[in-house]
C-alpha cells in the first residue's frame, strides 16, 4: 500500500484554500466573521473583489463605497471615508495583505497572489473591481484601463504586507503604487456614479469630491510612511 501511495506522489498536492467574495460581505455584514476567521491565523487565503458597492443586491452602499459616490441607501453621495479594510487587518501582525488591480499591475497581482499562496497563515488580498453600478462612460469593456486609471490617479493604492519579511528583519510594508500622475477629478468624472451627483447638486458634488482627493492623499501619505519605517 505504502508503495503504491509513494508511486502517486505527484497526485498528492497540498490543499490550497481561498474564500473569496465582494466588499458588501467583507467590509459590511460578514466582516465579523471575516475577521474572525483571519484572527485564528489558520492557512487560509481571502480575495475580496472590492466593487465598492453592493453589486449582487442592487448597488447599495457598503463601507467600501467611496465618498462623493452615488449609490442606494447615498442617493446624495456618501459623505463618510471608505473603510480601510487592508489597513486594519495589518494591525494583528501575522496576516498577509495586499491590494491590486490586475488591470493596473498584473505582475505586482500576480505577485501577491503567490505570496499570499505561500505565506503560513491568513492571508487578504483586496482587488479592486470595476463593475456596471460604476458606470464607467466608456463602458465595461474599458474596464481593465479603468483600473489603471484608477491606480495612476492616486484612487486606488498598490500594497502588500508580508508578515515573513519581519522575521528577516525586513520591513513588511511594501507599496507598490508610484506617485500619482493622473488627475483624480477627472477619474472620478468618467464615471456616473460620482457625475450624478455634480449634475444635480454641482456645488456639494465638489465638495464631497474634495473631500475624497483629501481621503486619497491621506492614505497614500500613511502607506509612504508604513512602507518607510526601518526594521
Amino acid at each position: 500500500v505504502l508503495r503504491t501511495i509513494y508511486e502517486k506522489k505527484d497526485y498528492l498536492v497540498k490543499r490550497s484554500h481561498w474564500l473569496i467574495g465582494g466588499d458588501g460581505w467583507a467590509y459590511d455584514i460578514g466582516f465579523g466573521g471575516l475577521d474572525h476567521v483571519l484572527a485564528h491565523g489558520e492557512d487560509v487565503n481571502v480575495l475580496v473583489l472590492d466593487t465598492e458597492v453592493y453589486s449582487n443586491t442592487g448597488g447599495q452602499a457598503s463601507k467600501a463605497t467611496q465618498t462623493g459616490a452615488v449609490a442606494k441607501f447615498a442617493v446624495s453621495g456618501k459623505r463618510i471615508r471608505k473603510k480601510d479594510l487592508g489597513l486594519m487587518m495589518t494591525s494583528y501582525g501575522y496576516v498577509y495583505v495586499a491590494q491590486i488591480a490586475l488591470g493596473a499591475n498584473m505582475v505586482q497581482a500576480i505577485r501577491a497572489i503567490n505570496e499570499a499562496e505561500a505565506y503560513k497563515g491568513p492571508s487578504l488580498i483586496i482587488a479592486y473591481s470595476p463593475c456596471i453600478n460604476h458606470g464607467i462612460k466608456t463602458g465595461m469593456g474599458t474596464s481593465i484601463a479603468q483600473e489603471k486609471k484608477a491606480v495612476e490617479a492616486g484612487y486606488w493604492h498598490l500594497y502588500r504586507y508580508n508578515p515573513a519579511l519581519k522575521e528577516q528583519g525586513k520591513n513588511p510594508f511594501i507599496l507598490d503604487s508610484k506617485e500619482p500622475t493622473g488627475s483624480f477629478r477627472e477619474f472620478i468624472e468618467s464615471e456616473i456614479r460620482y457625475t450624478t451627483l455634480a449634475n444635480v447638486f454641482p456645488e456639494y458634488a465638489t465638495e464631497l469630491f474634495e473631500l475624497a482627493e483629501k481621503h486619497a492623499k491621506e492614505r497614500y501619505e500613511t502607506y509612504k510612511r508604513l512602507a518607510s519605517l526601518e526594521f
